[in-house]
């Protein structure tokens, strides 16, 4: 067996997930998407917006980084 530098790739495959949300934050998702699609002239379902948005959250949330980096040192 070859020694990569690239380690096996990760299970990607896609988890579908049903949330409920109140008419407030949809409208705020229908509105983002409309200024979405403003900026980048290209149109995205909220759906397929809300990944990247959740990601983009997870990613800036420094505490949440901290207690994760713990937990794993921890492991």
């Amino acid at each position: 067996m070859a020694d990569l530098k690239l380690p096996k790739l990760p299970d990607r495959t896609p988890v579908k997930i049903t949330i409920a949300v109140l008419p407030d934050l949809k409208r705020t998702l229908d509105e983002y998407a409309l200024l979405y699609a403003a900026s980048y002239g290209q149109d995205e379902s909220v759906a397929d917006l809300i990944p990247a948005i959740l990601e983009t959250f997870l990613a800036g949330d420094r505490a949440f980084a901290k207690a994760k980096k713990r937990a794993d040192a921890a492991r």
